[in-house]
């Protein structure tokens, strides 16, 4: 037995990181392959049923992993966001999740043929829009930020608001079996206020106990990440003890409170949790989906298969349009939040428990609730994932998937290969704390801000969409060590970069772990790039021609590749990049070196001028 529960759980957790590196090495939603290995696991080849190996264990376990996954959604609300999309957020959470709960009702019980207490409780079920599937997405798809709240708002607050909900709505089927239906419904409002209420308190107040214990030095740094964690569980169980589900309303108002409330060591958590939120979604949609038995499967009909088209283009599309009449919303926002819906972990693991309960209270069509709820669990999943990107490109809500290039620091160089870069068609977003250093990038026709890039107003203004690279290009070497860090977190450690430092070289050098990718050479640092600049040195763009295989043999230095697909690479000494016949090659060329281009050839002085001038 322990052998087959250490094989279970061994086997899921390599399945699962398996499962999101396939979403991620063939640009899918990592859901799409996560629920194939489940259904291959479980209903397709029976290869495991983790409800008999786990037994007991397994609900409050997949309790546990919700709560965290909703606590680390929590943590990524910032109140800050409200101020471009509160209206819509607000009629997403109060008026569209009563609509859809309203249509999906309505749906389950004239085109499933439920009868009306399983469709009540089937249309509480999908009115969860789960952040394990929406907070993938987002980042796949690089929405702009207001639409992006908008999604992302709804899927935290709805989700524990739908998980309790549907519970209570369970809870008072099954209780009105044995009992009237006042004291049902007493005995219910009792523990739903108090549960509630308790794990709400605690939200709102644990919070800043641990904040007061932080800023008091009364926890070491090694704890800090483990305190809070352990905090989110404590005031998710508080909740549970009383009344199910309403510990995650607890867990995730800890989340949006931390977050919102200046508490040191948050980075820390922030990159802790997300890594096993990442583990956690990936194991528990390969369980869930390994868990459905194949007479479940044959139970999918032309009528759950009609019910699950009119929940997606509807039920949804017709509660979020309602619900935002009148809304600071525009049309093409309405269109892409009223078709993005995805269901996940949450109304999978409701929708096992629900079932089976209804079932054994007398509600023999209640077999019917799992069944659905998977059936629009994958479609959801599977069409919203793979259309979200094109259908935000189309309505102008997402950037183009361009490989941009972000440079911290304004200069003569950077100006110069901001210039050539943007004539070879990649972003170039040139920011600095000083307006007269920027007033060179704008003359050039560069993007600029002035912003302090490591300040809570740089993170809400820098949008990193269409910038997957970052180059830290001060004369401060601590400091481009300090943006690199700080940036590899999101941007990943292979596409953040430096200039080579002034001094400290070798053993006395920072550690790659603190600082980013040397550009071009470890002896090209800021003092000898401002005076080969100032000597006239110049940027040029060439092509890799078909005959050039000695192109790293030519004069000047190769400071960028861009290839044929338009992405950007960086060379620098810690990596290996050979470029292939039809990429351009950004190289800096001194004065003396300086040449006329040959055919085929061109040199950027301006984007606008594709002519024959060298970028200075």
């Amino acid at each position: 037995m322990e052998d087959t529960i250490l094989l279970l759980i061994v086997g899921v957790a390599v399945a699962g990181v398996f499962g999101q590196w396939l979403g991620w090495r063939l640009k899918l939603p990592a859901i799409i392959p996560l629920l194939a290995i489940g259904a291959v696991a479980g209903p397709i080849a029976g290869i495991v049923k983790p409800s008999v190996a786990l037994g007991e264990v397994m609900r409050p376990a997949i309790g546990m992993a919700v709560a965290i996954i909703v606590f680390e959604g929590g943590l990524n609300l910032n109140l800050r966001e409200l101020r471009s999309a509160g209206s819509g957020v607000l009629r997403l959470v109060a008026v569209a999740l009563p609509l859809n709960w309203v249509f999906g009702t309505l749906a389950g019980h004239y085109v499933a043929g439920m009868s009306w207490p399983v469709a009540v409780l089937v249309g509480a079920i999908l009115v969860v829009t789960g952040p394990t599937v929406i907070m993938p997405l987002l980042r796949q798809a690089k929405l702009e930020p207001r639409s992006a709240s908008f999604l992302k708002w709804e899927a935290i607050v709805n989700d524990p608001i739908g998980a309790t909900i549907t519970l209570l709505v369970l809870s008072f089927l099954t209780l009105s079996t044995t009992m009237t239906t006042a004291d049902a419904l007493i005995q219910l409002a009792w523990r739903t206020l108090v549960g509630g209420g308790i794990a709400a308190t605690l939200g709102l107040i644990v919070p800043f106990g641990i904040r007061s214990l932080f800023r008091r030095d009364l926890a070491p740094e090694y704890l800090k990440t483990p305190i809070l964690l352990a905090g989110a569980l404590g005031v998710y169980a508080a909740g549970e003890a009383i009344q199910p589900e309403t510990g995650l309303v607890g867990a995730t108002l800890f989340g949006v409170v931390l977050a919102n409330i200046d508490v040191t060591g948050l980075q820390e958590l922030r990159r802790f949790k997300e890594s096993l939120t990442v583990f956690l979604v990936s194991g528990l949609f390969i369980l869930l989906t390994a868990n459905i038995d194949r007479q479940t499967v044959l139970m999918l009909s032309w009528p759950i298969a009609l019910t699950t088209l009119a929940i997606l283009f509807v039920a949804r599309p017709l509660a979020i349009g309602l619900a935002t009449i009148g809304a600071k919303v525009s049309w093409s926002e309405r269109l892409l939040v009223g078709w993005i819906g995805p269901r996940g972990v949450v109304a999978a693991a409701i929708a096992g428990v629900a079932g089976e309960r209804l079932a054994e209270a007398g509600y023999p069509d209640a077999r019917l609730v799992l069944p659905l709820v998977f059936a629009v669990i994958a479609s959801t999943v599977v069409l919203h994932g793979l259309s979200l990107a094109p259908l935000a490109r189309r309505l102008g809500l997402a950037s183009g998937g361009r490989s941009g290039l972000l440079v911290v620091g304004a200069s003569s160089w950077t100006v110069a290969l901001g210039e050539a870069l943007r004539g070879a068609g990649v972003p170039v977003l040139v920011v600095d704390r000083s307006a007269n250093a920027l007033k060179a990038a704008r003359l050039a026709g560069l993007q600029t801000m002035r912003v302090e890039v490591l300040s809570v107003i740089g993170e809400e203004m820098i949008d990193l969409r269409d910038y997957e690279h970052l180059l830290a290009a001060t004369p401060d070497d601590a400091y481009n060590a300090l943006v690199c860090t700080r940036f590899a977190a999101e941007l990943g450690r292979e596409r953040v970069y430096q200039i080579a430092p002034d001094q400290s070289t070798g053993r006395y050098a920072a550690s790659r772990e603190w600082r980013g990718k040397i550009v071009v050479n470890p002896d090209m640092g800021f003092q000898r790039l401002s005076d080969l600049m100032q000597g006239g040195a110049a940027f040029v763009v060439e092509p890799v021609e078909q005959d050039e295989a000695t192109w790293q043999a030519a004069d000047g230095w190769p400071v960028a590749r861009v290839s044929a697909t338009g992405s950007l690479t960086l060379f620098s000494p810690e990596h290996d990049d050979t470029p292939i016949a039809g990429d351009l090659i950004a190289r800096l060329y001194q004065p003396a070196l300086a040449r006329t281009p040959a055919p085929g050839r061109r040199r950027f002085r301006l984007p606008s001028r594709r002519s024959t001038t060298s970028a200075g």
